[in-house]
């Protein structure tokens, strides 16, 4: 098998394996799985992801000062409301910082998933042109 031949084997199997492929159940009747995920709509998940992160850090916290404010205004007043109102201020912060670390963990994986795939070529690459150099040497 020459070089070229080589490589664009390789480079077959390493394509076919940069498809992330979900729901691994076959299709009614078999067929291909119903969803999957190629190099380029990986990078946009994360850098969706990314972008989403970098928002709810921000836009997250919009309203936590007027928040905290307004229930001690109604608590202070004798409103139980007041006491609501800060618990749920204090369940939403909850919530963006949950969302904000579940974005930075996706945005962060495709990434290394993306990266490590990189490599993979990389070394694909360097290993099969030394086996091409090692066929004209022997």
């Amino acid at each position: 098998m020459s070089f070229d031949e080589e490589w664009l084997a390789a480079r077959a199997v390493a394509d076919s394996n940069a498809v992330m492929r979900l729901n691994q159940a076959p299709a009614p009747g078999g067929g291909a799985p119903d969803l999957a995920l190629d190099q380029d709509q990986i990078g946009a998940i994360g850098s969706e992801a990314y972008k989403l992160h970098t928002r709810l850090q921000t836009d997250g916290k919009h309203a936590a000062t007027a928040t905290t404010e307004a229930a001690g205004a109604l608590t202070r007043e004798g409103f139980a409301s007041g006491a609501a109102l800060l618990k749920a201020g204090t369940l939403w912060e909850g919530q963006v910082k949950t969302l904000v670390a579940a974005c930075a963990n996706i945005s962060n994986g495709l990434n290394y998933s993306l990266s490590s795939h990189a490599k993979d070529e990389q070394q694909l690459h360097a290993d099969f042109t030394a086996s091409a150099i090692d066929k004209y040497l022997t």
